[in-house]
C-alpha cells in the first residue's frame, strides 16, 4: 500500500502564467492561479504547477558539473509535428539533431529541459 499519493508536479520558475501557458498548449488544460502559484489540471495526468522563483536560474543540459534537476518526457504520435509545434511555441532544441532515436530534447521558455518522446 502506498503512503502518498502525488498531489503535483511543480516546476520553478521566472513567470508563471507564461509557462503554464506554453504547456497548456503543449499538454492541454487550463491554467489557473495567481501570479506567484498557477496549476495546470492536465486531461487525464497529475497537475503540473508552476511557482514564481526569485533569481531563478535554469538548469543547463547536458553539463556533467550542474545538475539538470528535472525534466517531463512528453509522449507525442509524431515527432516532426510536434517539434515544429514547441519550436514555435518558444522551445529552444537541446539535443534533437539525431533524428534515429525516439525522442529529443529541448527547453522550455524558462530553460527546464523536456523531452519528446515517440510513443
Amino acid at each position: 500500500m502506498a503512503l502518498a499519493k502525488l498531489g503535483a508536479v511543480v516546476l520553478d520558475c521566472p513567470d508563471p502564467h507564461a509557462l503554464a501557458g506554453f504547456y497548456a498548449e503543449v499538454l492541454g488544460g487550463t491554467p489557473e492561479g495567481d501570479d506567484a502559484w498557477v496549476d495546470l489540471k492536465v486531461p487525464d495526468g497529475p497537475t503540473l504547477a508552476f511557482q514564481t522563483a526569485p533569481g531563478f536560474v535554469p538548469p543547463r543540459w547536458p553539463a556533467p558539473d550542474h545538475s539538470q534537476q528535472f525534466h517531463l518526457d512528453v509522449t507525442v504520435e509524431d515527432l516532426d509535428a510536434a517539434e515544429k509545434a514547441v519550436l514555435a511555441l518558444g522551445a529552444k532544441p537541446l539535443d534533437a539533431e539525431d533524428r534515429s532515436r525516439t525522442f529529443r530534447v529541448y527547453a522550455d521558455p524558462a530553460g527546464h529541459p523536456f523531452c519528446l518522446c515517440a510513443c
